[in-house]
């Protein structure tokens, strides 16, 4: 079985608890967003393997150690999950960036798959999906889903708030795949929208309604 990985440092917590506000201006959400997905990058990347190198200083030439993998992607599920990808980049701005397209069904609550685009070789890749809200679950399974028939294995799961639900099912269908959080809210209310969350996640990094 996966594990799932619960972010609790102050800066992050603090930094959440400011966007669940609903007085948060757009920037102001968006901004936080940016800060809370660089701070999380650093514990989701914790475990990316090292080789060690030669290297010459201006003083003496030493052995360090270096990324051993030069492939990472970011894949964020359309549309909210751009809001993380600025964050992580600047973490790491050699990253490639995908992108998954897909929307809720207003009635059946499923995820639709409407947009798949990867770089080359993404196969090779070690790949970060990125999402603010693990609702239902649905979403971030079905986008799995879609990396592993193109032959994606290296894969973990990085959001901002999760209800149970939804962590429980992508363990259910990824138990290969990790999952980072910031929070773990209490449960989905009657329109799959996490409680007590911070509403729509796309509609308040992008000010629509």
């Amino acid at each position: 079985m996966s594990e799932v990985h619960v972010f609790e440092h102050p800066l992050i917590t603090d930094k959440l608890t400011r966007m669940r506000r609903i007085s948060t201006t757009t920037q102001e959400f968006r901004f936080l967003l940016k800060e809370i997905s660089e701070l999380m990058g650093y514990e989701v990347t914790r475990n990316f393997e090292t080789k060690l190198v030669t290297v010459e200083t201006p003083i003496c030439i030493g052995t360090f150690p270096m990324l051993k993998q030069n492939f990472f992607t970011i894949v964020p599920i359309l549309r909210a999950g751009l809001g993380m990808v600025d964050g992580l980049l600047e973490l790491m701005p050699f990253a490639h960036v995908g992108h998954i397209g897909l929307y809720r069904d207003e009635t059946t609550h499923q995820p639709i798959e409407y947009y798949f685009k990867m770089p080359q070789n993404v196969e090779n890749s070690v790949i970060i999906v990125v999402d603010p809200m693990l609702a239902t679950g649905g979403s971030a399974a079905d986008a799995i889903d879609s990396l592993k028939k193109r032959g994606c294995k290296d894969i973990r799961l990085m959001n901002l708030v999760a209800a149970p639900e939804g962590i429980k099912l992508v363990q259910e269908r990824h138990p290969d795949v990790d999952i980072y959080v910031a929070a773990i809210d209490e449960r989905l209310n009657d329109q799959a929208y996490i409680v007590p969350g911070l509403g729509d996640a796309g509609d308040r990094i992008f000010g629509t309604k």
